[in-house]
């Protein structure tokens, strides 16, 4: 290592450009914010004063949010890292590195998927004997086990393969999907080869898949299978531990006589008296297991569907770990959570562009982003229970473990303990030590946490990304992971562990500030509910709920509408989006707040005053043909008959109705009413953000349409709430 007298980074920080333009345009619409509250104030009218109100409420909501969102934008920086100086400061002498995939349900997330983003951390560019990975099997599969055998013969042919040709990325699908070009004669060779190698390899999997068994032959070929002999149930089995490839045998090698990364199999004790507390749990087992193998001083978290997409981001995260001054107080690196099988327009809105290039920065200006589960570098020692104490430093040399020239069969049931359901009774695990408990976005929870105690974390989103994974295809599937977020993120904010408890007095403002955002989006949902619906409605009745078009009063809410939605327009532009795209991120805006946080709301509550339970729901990521083809056409999918879709469908309906009544009350009355013209414009965007909705009910017969039941009893409900509104 450089003496310190010689220091240079590893790693540089810029701020943000621009940031004095924005801060006036951010004031203006703060003033317009306020006027529009006054005229609220001063202008109650006799008759119709609730509704009023509760106008008033929905924008004193909006103004108080939008100033919470300043933190994510009034300052904000990028990072950036030269692994070039750490190359020359530390060559191969680095600390050694864990990797956790964590999978639940070989159901909703195939073998196959699984193993491509193993394979891809196998075959990072780092020396292979100081890499670890570790699969964390919650559903106890023996699909799953099969799979990763499969995985651990296939990764000595290619994981020489990658770095033969240094390719990218290093998952086999994700690779030959992109259809290398232009290769040499020995070059394309060698590629076939794989390919047959690997196509074989899937064949085999997915034929145990589609029959939901091992083969006998195949279950021969490895001790690991008779573990399953008294396998009862997946919530109801022993310890799985098997060391696939052991990175201290000497036999342990590629095709090459290279060194293989080692590779560890584990389905933890699960129990039906025993709450195994999902993922936190699986995580915190692996802590405890890997501590005992490896114990690698860095562990790095991905989802079994995220792939490792740049074969070099463990060398970034160690630019930041290992700086010299700075390094110290780093106690995570999150890189964005990103998707390979995106439309061109995001017709989800599942990039979340505006959350990873800009309002992530600007957490990192404050002190650092929230943890949020994947894609995530941790120091073992923080997760550990560390505590933070200035002038402290990372302690990562001649700390691996003494095995005391134990097989990998003798550790194997040594280690069961650790991963039994008893082993955290009386401890601190779950609360002082590893991920937290007892919240559904128990990331999140593990990330304040530790900026509570004075860490910082950064956030690095390179021009490559570290990692891709696989977005939601159906409106269902997004709305319910939405769902499970802004309801574990409320929870959050409520607890005396959360925003307001823990935070309040340990975690500077600005950070608070912008973490509470997330923390609050379930509550967007009343303010929305509400100036969705009554605007529309009391255009029946020919009352109008904003200022005259002649008053002065109508400018600041015509500034703030327009300016707000102009400046999101271009913010979405500059990161890369399109103009559909943004439109489809306000359609989803609108259906995240008006189905997804309002039930999160709703069932936050209900378990607060103990009526329900908190339930974590793995998304599903298999797809059949029909549907992927809608997906790619960027035709939504509404196929299913749910109360999320049954509500934003009943609002969408009454929009329409009340539309289509002024329009039909213009053409026979020829007069036009010009003091319901901000209500009627409301109302129209409301619908025009619909038509996916009025198509897939009313014009589409595809299986993703509408559902006939959907349709009819939310049109039903907006008639019947129309009618009553016009008549009373």
């Amino acid at each position: 290592m450089a003496d310190i007298s010689s220091y240079v980074p590893l790693f540089e920080t810029k701020k943000a450009k621009g940031s004095f333009l924005y801060k006036p345009f951010a004031v203006s619409v703060l003033l317009g914010i306020v006027q529009i509250w006054i005229y609220r104030v001063t202008h109650i009218p006799e008759n119709g004063w609730a509704v009023w109100m509760g106008l008033f409420g929905a924008e004193l909501w909006f103004g108080f949010y939008w100033v919470l969102t300043q933190a994510h934008r009034w300052s904000q920086v990028y990072r950036y890292t030269f692994k070039d100086r750490l190359s020359q400061r530390y060559g191969d002498d680095l600390p050694g590195i864990d990797v956790f995939v964590c999978t639940a349900d070989p159901k909703s997330e195939p073998p196959v998927m699984v193993i491509n983003t193993v394979l891809s951390v196998m075959a990072y560019d780092y020396p292979p004997e100081k890499l670890s990975v570790y699969l964390s099997d919650d559903a106890g599969s023996d699909l799953t086990f099969y799979a990763l055998l499969e995985c651990s013969h296939f990764a000595k042919h290619w994981i020489p393969y990658c770095k033969k040709y240094d390719i990218e990325p290093r998952a086999p699908e994700a690779y030959f999907r992109t259809g290398p070009q232009n290769l040499d004669p020995l070059h394309a060779q060698h590629l076939a080869s794989i390919q047959k190698l690997y196509q074989e390899m899937e064949n085999r999997i997915e034929l145990a898949t589609k029959l939901d068994r091992v083969s006998m032959n195949a279950s021969i070929q490895h001790k690991g299978f008779s573990k399953w002999d008294t396998f009862s149930s997946r919530k109801d089995h022993d310890t799985i531990l098997q060391i696939l490839i052991d990175g201290n045998d000497t036999e342990a090698r590629d095709i090459q006589g290279c060194v293989l990364p080692t590779l560890v199999y584990l389905a933890r004790e699960k129990r039906p008296e025993y709450f195994h507390n999902y993922k936190a749990g699986a995580m915190n087992a692996l802590i405890r297991v890997s501590s005992e193998i490896s114990n690698g001083p860095i562990i790095l978290n991905v989802d079994c569907d995220m792939y490792s997409n740049n074969s070099v981001s463990i060398r970034d995260a160690l630019c930041f770990f290992l700086d010299e001054k700075k390094g110290n107080e780093i106690a995570f690196v999150q890189f964005p959570q990103s998707f390979h099988n995106l439309t061109r327009n995001d017709l989800y809105g599942n990039a979340l562009r505006a959350v990873y290039e800009v309002e992530f920065c600007g957490l990192d200006a404050s002190g650092g982003p929230m943890y949020i589960g994947t894609g995530c570098f941790h120091r073992r020692d923080v997760l550990s229970g560390r505590k933070f104490s200035r002038g402290s430093t990372f302690e990562w040399k001649n700390i691996a473990v003494s095995r005391n020239e134990k097989s990998s069969s003798e550790l194997e049931e040594q280690l069961k303990e650790v991963a039994s359901c008893r082993y955290e009774e009386n401890t601190q695990w779950g609360n002082e030590i590893g991920l937290k408990y007892g919240c559904l976005v128990e990331d999140v929870a593990t990330g304040l946490s530790i900026h509570s105690q004075g860490w910082k974390s950064i956030y690095f989103n390179p021009k490559r990304k570290g990692f891709l994974g696989f977005a939601g295809t159906t409106l269902d599937q997004n709305l319910v992971q939405h769902k499970r977020w802004s309801e574990g993120n409320l929870q959050l904010f409520l607890s005396k562990d959360g925003h307001i408890g823990k935070g309040l007095w340990h975690i500077n403002v600005a950070l608070l500030a912008g973490c509470s955002v997330y923390g609050l989006w379930a509550p967007n949902c009343f303010a929305t509910v509400f100036y969705s619906i009554i605007p529309s409605l009391y255009m029946l009745k020919g009352l109008h709920l904003f200022p005259q078009v002649s008053s002065l009063w109508i400018y600041p809410f015509v500034y703030v509408a327009i300016s707000a939605n102009v400046y999101s327009f271009v913010e979405f532009l500059s990161c890369g989006g399109t103009v559909s795209g943004w439109w489809n991120e306000q359609r989803m805006w609108l259906y995240k707040r008006t189905s997804s946080y309002l039930f999160a709301v709703v069932d936050t509550f209900l378990k607060l005053f103990g009526f329900s339970e908190s339930g974590f729901v793995i998304s599903a990521k298999v797809l059949d043909d029909e549907l992927m083809n809608r997906y790619e056409q960027e035709i939504m999918e509404f196929g299913v008959d749910s109360p999320m879709v049954t509500l934003l469908s009943s609002i969408a309906m009454i929009n329409l109705f009340c539309l289509a009544a002024l329009v039909v009350g213009v053409i026979r009355s020829k007069v036009f009413e010009i003091s319901m013209i901000f209500q009627m414009v409301c109302c129209g965007v409301i619908v025009l953000i619909n038509f996916p909705l009025y198509s897939a009910a009313f014009f589409r017969r595809d299986p993703g349409r509408l559902p006939s039941s959907v349709t009819i009893k939310s049109a039903s409900t907006a008639l019947c709430i129309c009618a009553i509104f016009a008549m009373y």
